[in-house]
């Protein structure tokens, strides 16, 4: 006999209607949780990456910068020393072509003395001043100092002496003059290479005189009389001066008659200017 069911009631359905309802939310809910809790484990992992990369980019950038760094002070090291031996280099050329410079200088102003020498001459005695075409300051027999040339004439034979104005005609053919005293040291010169001879009134004529027109002490180059040497004896009136030997070197002009015969020294600008 069929037995009919009861209907449920209003309030139990509306009972399992909410249960039904709870039980789905919270599976649902579940899932979305676990799906969510996925999602943040990737993007964990994810910004583990990139932290990963970015800390490996850091390191490598920190690197290279001290690669370069280093490279930097290096380079920098190496140029320095390449610059301060080009500088060192530069001044040394730079010294070298001022000293070129100045020889040639030197050897230009040389050539322009022995040029001026030369171009005193008439006739230019080529075989005299430069034998086997190699020119000397001074002519054979004559003795340099500084920038001159002297010619002691020393002869023990009195046909050989001659008179103020003799000497001087005879130093004039040598393209020469009687010697003109310009310092203390050229005075000393003269006196050094002066010898004694026949008695003690006999000297070296020098190209000292007075005989000139307005009666005063003048040389032969027509220049005044600056420095003066003379002996305590006062000599003739009208003059010419000897160079006496082995007196004091400080007092050795001797003012003589012109007409007295006697040695004499000859004096000329070297053909070869000294250093």
């Amino acid at each position: 006999m069929y037995t009919p069911q009861p209907r449920p009631s209003a309030l139990n359905q509306l009972l399992l209607a909410i249960t039904i309802f709870l039980r789905t939310y919270l599976t649902l809910g579940t899932r979305e949780d676990r799906m969510n809790k996925a999602d943040t484990d990737r993007n964990i992992k994810k910004n583990q990456h990139v932290l990963l990369c970015v800390a490996i980019m850091g390191i490598i950038f920190v690197v290279l910068a001290s690669v370069i760094i280093i490279l930097s002070i290096r380079m920098t090291t190496v140029l320095s020393e390449e610059m301060r031996e080009n500088i060192s280099l530069m001044r040394k050329e730079n010294e070298d072509l001022q000293r070129r410079t100045e020889e040639l200088i030197r050897e230009k102003e040389g050539l322009n003395w022995t040029i001026g020498v030369i171009l005193e001459y008439d006739s230019f005695p080529v075989h005299i001043h430069c034998p086997n075409t190699v020119c000397r300051p001074c002519m054979d027999g004559w003795i340099q100092f500084q920038s001159k040339c002297y010619l002691f004439c020393k002869s023990p034979f009195s046909s050989k002496w001659r008179t103020w104005q003799g000497s001087r005609d005879f130093c004039r053919q040598k393209q020469a003059e009687l010697v003109v005293i310009e310092s203390p040291e050229e005075q000393e010169f003269i006196s050094n290479h002066t010898e004694y001879y026949y008695d003690e009134y006999h000297g070296f004529w020098i190209g000292l005189s007075n005989k000139n027109q307005m009666n005063t002490w003048m040389w032969v180059d027509g220049s005044h009389v600056t420095l003066s040497y003379w002996t305590a004896d006062r000599g003739y009136r009208t003059s010419c001066v000897l160079s006496i030997p082995k007196a004091d070197p400080l007092a050795n002009w001797k003012k003589v008659s012109c007409s007295m015969v006697n040695l004499f020294i000859c004096e000329t600008t070297a053909l070869i200017k000294p250093d």
